[in-house]
């Protein structure tokens, strides 16, 4: 397992930790797969997803029997600060001071715009996804949709699979693009379907949110979703500060935000 994955169980597990109660939704793991999915398209077509969209995204789906091994044996992330600090943000960081010189005026018109610094930007950018070198495998219409008929989550994935049909019949992403972790995670900051409707902006100005290749719209869209959560332009974002809950939002676990405020602090001191 390489370490974006095991990156990606821990943020996941931080976020179901939250999630609420069992799931409700008849008829989450009692008949067929392919039934599930016809009735999930008629539910779809009935929330106003059009027709195009769901056929593009839904034809010819599966039940992943693998994707539910890894959801039913996810590992209790254990690592201290001190340990998970030290793999992660020292092998990262002459690229992400890279990234800061290579997206400079990027980085700068979106701090303008949104108030967030750089170094938090390229900080979560290096963590999620190796600055979008791993964005993982997996079809996300697969995933979400496995995910949705297991009872475990299974009203958490249907909307989250409600908003992957979204993104197609927007035309941000075509379903055949969609491919990243294995719960659905998608593009170059790992943002969930839901998170990707609310936050995901087209910041090059070429018509499509793209998450997976455009890093001024990954850049832009991880600082509209920290801005949206209340980030104040100008302060630290050490722990315990308004800005280090608001990178708790992001990812709740707090050796994972730690993480991001260390990587993030080393950089602005870089060379």
């Amino acid at each position: 397992m390489t370490s974006r994955f095991s990156l990606g169980a821990f943020a996941l597990g931080a976020l179901f930790a939250a999630s609420a109660a069992p799931a409700l939704a008849a008829p989450c793991g009692t008949g067929t797969f392919e039934a599930w999915l016809e009735d999930f398209k008629k539910e779809a077509a009935s929330k106003g997803i059009s027709q195009p969209a769901i056929q593009a995204g839904l034809t010819g789906v599966t039940l992943d029997k693998a994707i539910l091994a890894r959801d039913h044996s996810q590992a209790v992330f254990n690592q201290t600060f001190e340990q998970f600090s030290g793999r992660m943000v020292p092998p990262r960081l002459a690229r992400g001071s890279n990234m800061l010189k290579q997206y400079g005026s990027v980085l700068a018109r979106i701090e303008q715009s949104y108030g967030v610094p750089a170094e938090v930007l390229v900080a979560i950018w290096g963590l999620e996804t190796d600055f979008g070198v791993n964005t993982g495998k997996f079809p996300t219409m697969r995933s979400l949709a496995t995910l949705a008929y297991d009872c475990r989550r299974s009203d958490m994935f249907k909307a989250e699979l409600m908003d992957a049909l979204r993104i197609v019949e927007r035309g941000d992403l075509a379903p055949q693009e969609m491919r990243g972790a294995w719960a659905g995670e998608i593009g170059q900051t790992q943002f969930m379907p839901s998170s990707y409707i609310k936050y995901a902006v087209d910041f090059d100005g070429n018509g499509r949110r793209d998450l997976l290749r455009s890093a001024p719209d990954v850049l832009a869209s991880t600082a509209n979703f920290l801005a949206s959560y209340g980030w104040q332009r100008g302060k630290n974002w050490e722990p315990g500060s308004a800005n280090f809950a608001v990178i708790q939002q992001w990812n709740k676990s707090e050796v994972y935000a730690r993480t991001i405020g260390y990587f993030a602090t080393q950089l602005a001191h870089a060379p």
